[in-house]
């Protein structure tokens, strides 16, 4: 096996697709540094990627996500399956590495040579926190793992972004976790394709299963009725159930040929997202290179230039965009 330091492309690539555990790690390590490197793993990875089921699991935190996490992880094992997950954590302030390492409740599987979990921190990507989930979806996809769990504390919008390059979404509530509901009326959380109520035995468990219930009523659309599903991770009671669910949705998403349009939309809207960053970012670096920019951004703070006008001059010098283009901003 070649040295940690000796790994060339074709080298990692081989033992990427050959599942190797230590490829893995430094080819996900590759992505989260913005390597040059990983971008021609990922390119020579991609056209064998599109086999594993990818579920994302969000919610707020302390609802036990890491136990319905576990718990799945140990059935999709049962049936023979190979798992990858990528566990999205708030970073520490510190080391700007995963706040809480390699989870602790999963580990009952690190011995698992099958299992392959990988935290990241949401901070310190050099492409972004959604662009290095996609990249590392598509290692651990192309490393054959059956199914990759992406696991995120359901707050904010890059953990939003993260859950976009998921099949299918899993929110996980609990008793008294009120947020989450108003959010879900509000429209500002996207309906999930499976919910489970965590911590059944709570008093206010039946309460809250009818109010998710009712929140759903009022979006009823054609399709998928996303099914609620109550559980007791601590003790593995309704996992099995919520299993079924998500293996009838991926089932779902395949019979109606929902499975091939939705990895479409969502690999077309990562490419716009991925390159809209990029995009920006070469904005900002050139406005601060460059006098000219920085004396039209600054009329346009003392208000003797409007914005649209700084818009459309900022495009034709940054990237040669005429007014045919820039005249009508969507």
């Amino acid at each position: 096996m070649a040295a940690r330091r000796d790994w060339t492309r074709e080298t990692l690539v081989d033992a990427v697709r050959a599942g190797d555990r230590r490829a893995l790690a430094r080819a996900i390590t590759l992505v989260e540094n913005g390597d040059p490197l990983a971008y021609e793993v990922v390119h020579d990875l991609y056209p064998g990627t599109g086999h594993a089921a990818a579920v994302g699991i969000t919610g707020p935190p302390g609802v036990g996500k890491s136990s319905l996490l576990s718990g799945l992880i140990r059935i999709a094992r049962a049936e023979g399956k190979t798992v990858g997950v990528i566990s999205v954590d708030p970073s520490s302030p510190f080391t700007q590495g995963a706040l809480l390492g390699d989870r602790i409740r999963l580990t009952e599987h690190f011995l698992d040579p099958d299992v392959f979990i990988r935290s990241m921190g949401t901070r310190g990507h050099l492409g972004g926190l959604a662009e290095t989930t996609l990249q590392s979806l598509l290692i651990l996809d192309a490393a054959h793992k059956d199914v990759v769990f992406l696991e995120t504390v359901g707050t904010g919008q890059s953990e939003v972004g993260v859950l976009s390059i998921a099949d299918t979404v899993v929110l996980a509530l609990m008793p008294g976790s009120g947020d989450s509901i108003q959010a879900l009326k509000a429209g500002i959380m996207e309906i999930p394709d499976v919910i489970a109520i965590n911590k059944m035995d709570h008093p206010m468990a039946k309460t809250m299963l009818n109010e998710v219930r009712q929140v759903l009523a009022l979006g009823m659309h054609e399709g998928w009725n996303p099914p609620i599903v109550l559980t007791e991770a601590m003790r593995g009671e309704g996992l099995n159930t919520l299993w079924e669910k998500i293996s009838e949705h991926h089932q779902w998403l395949e019979a109606e040929g929902e499975l091939e349009q939705r990895r479409r939309g969502n690999l077309a809207r990562e490419v716009f997202q991925v390159a809209s960053a990029r995009a920006r970012r070469h904005i900002e670096q050139a406005v601060q290179g460059d006098e000219e920019l920085q004396r039209l951004l600054n009329d346009v703070q003392e208000r003797r230039l409007d914005p649209l006008t700084a818009v459309r001059e900022i495009l034709e010098k940054v990237f040669h965009i005429g007014d045919e283009h820039s005249t009508h901003p969507h």
